[in-house]
């Protein structure tokens, strides 16, 4: 009866450990599965911003370009050569914005995923101002542009993760969607300042696009890049059409020198015209984390409202 016992009660632990270590197997499997989530590397915060909602958890997103950045003027660091080293998928806008990346980023797409956004549109959708050779690269400000943008990231994450397809597809159209919806609030605000004050002078030309597509005339002091340096010409030539058409409001940039704006103000009161500057739009670079403005729908509202306020 002893060893019938001693039996039973030695079986029965083999059957407990075996239980275990099947389970223990069953849970670090889903578990695995369950954390497993693409590298994803993208240089703007507007970039940015569309993979992270159209990903959502089935991906790490790492943007180099925080609050404040220059795209134009940005070097990368040792620490983001690493990160496009170690990415497996990575996104870009192109069209020469990351002038100094270009290179880097050619090299990488012999053995990773890499997406230009400028890839997305057709040359009939690209703006290339007076005199300038490559088009310009602020495409996001042109919200059906920005839509073409987002379903094509879209399909890019559906080609590399067909399982998942249906995910991020549709992520892709909910977020073009509330594009849409964005584009008609701009489209209202805008056509509420009067037709003669629709002038939006900043210190580089981004808003092209967005001028183009919602009405109103844009004048930016440096053109596309800042990496072109403006000069006294420069200054009287803006200073001569700010005053003559009676312009109230210039704008300075988030993530640019406030230097130029500040010299076509004092070039405009040594001529006996007061105009003021109107706040700081957004243009190149997302706003702060946990400000609305960490989010492009955040960036397009502020900059919306802010020209209105002061060219209304």
């Amino acid at each position: 009866m002893k060893n019938y016992f001693k039996i039973s009660n030695t079986f029965a632990l083999l059957i407990l450990i075996i239980l275990s270590v099947s389970c223990g197997s069953s849970e670090q499997s889903e578990s695995t599965q369950g954390v497993q989530k693409f590298k994803i590397v993208v240089t703007t915060g507007m970039l940015g911003d569309a993979v992270k909602l159209i990903t959502q958890s089935k991906a790490e997103v790492e943007v180099f370009m925080g609050p404040g950045v220059d795209p134009h003027l940005y070097k990368p660091t040792p620490s983001d050569l690493s990160a496009l080293r170690n990415a497996e998928i990575i996104f870009y806008n192109g069209l020469h914005l990351e002038a100094k990346m270009v290179e880097v980023l050619d090299k990488m797409k012999t053995d990773k995923y890499v997406f230009a956004a400028g890839d997305a549109l057709q040359e009939k959708d690209l703006n290339y101002p007076e005199g300038a050779a490559l088009p310009d690269p602020h495409i996001w400000f042109d919200l059906s542009l920005w839509q073409k943008v987002v379903m094509q990231i879209g399909k890019s994450m559906a080609a590399i993760d067909s399982v998942n397809a249906d995910f991020y597809l549709n992520n892709a159209s909910t977020y073009y969607r509330e594009l849409e919806d964005l584009s008609t609030f701009i489209e209202k605000e805008i056509a509420s300042i009067p037709e003669e004050r629709r002038v939006l002078v900043t210190a580089h030309d981004a808003f092209g696009y967005f001028g183009e597509a919602y009405g109103i005339e844009v004048k930016g002091l440096q053109g596309i890049s800042t990496t072109a340096e403006f000069g006294l010409q420069d200054v009287a030539v803006m200073v001569e059409m700010i005053a003559s058409r009676n312009i109230k409001a210039v704008f300075v940039e988030s993530a640019i020198s406030d230097r130029s704006i500040k010299a076509v103000v004092a070039g405009c009161q040594d001529r006996g015209h007061e105009v003021k500057i109107g706040g700081t739009l957004y243009s190149d670079a997302l706003g702060a984390e946990n400000t609305p403005e960490e989010h492009f729908s955040g960036v397009v509202r502020h900059n919306v409202n802010t020209i209105v306020e002061a060219l209304k």
